[in-house]
């Protein structure tokens, strides 16, 4: 919430709404790290993959079995800040930026450690992902409840 003065100069407070994202919270390893003390290119693509597998991945989520079939498309990493070790475990936020019959986008904002929701955010990053049959070699179309999941954080 953040409060303002009104015509008055009484104070009114606004809501502040905020998009659905997904929040995790993700380690950096001191391997993760590079000769320049920040955390290597490689390496967060990797943390980005770590974080989406508690959101999309696990045994009760409708996607988890997207975790036995799913192909990465296509990836941007764009930095805005260094991130360091003694910026963990950072916050990465995730939603679905575009919803298609057989692949979806991801977004991502990486924050350090205590970093406020709406801080600018040291790391915007996107995923293109495809859900993909192993047996056929195709990729397949989402099954009603892995869309109707993912549309539930569909950016609007």
């Amino acid at each position: 919430m953040t409060s303002t003065l009104n015509g008055n100069g009484q104070a009114h407070t606004d809501t502040v709404l905020l998009p659905r994202r997904f929040h995790t919270q993700v380690e950096i390893r001191w391997s993760d790290m590079d000769v320049f003390q920040h955390v290597n290119h490689a390496r967060m693509v990797t943390l980005l993959e770590e974080a989406r597998i508690p959101w999309l991945f696990e045994g009760d989520r409708p996607t988890s079995a997207l975790g036995k079939g799913c192909v990465l498309t296509d990836l941007h990493v764009r930095y805005r800040a260094q991130l360091r070790h003694e910026d963990t475990p950072l916050d990465i936020a995730m939603w679905v930026q575009r919803l298609r019959a057989v692949d979806f986008t991801v977004g991502y904002e990486v924050r350090p450690n205590g970093a406020a929701p709406d801080s600018p955010p040291a790391v915007i990053a996107s995923t293109q992902l495809a859900a993909f049959d192993i047996e056929t070699q195709r990729l397949r179309r989402f099954t009603p409840e892995e869309r109707d999941y993912l549309a539930q954080w569909l950016d609007k």
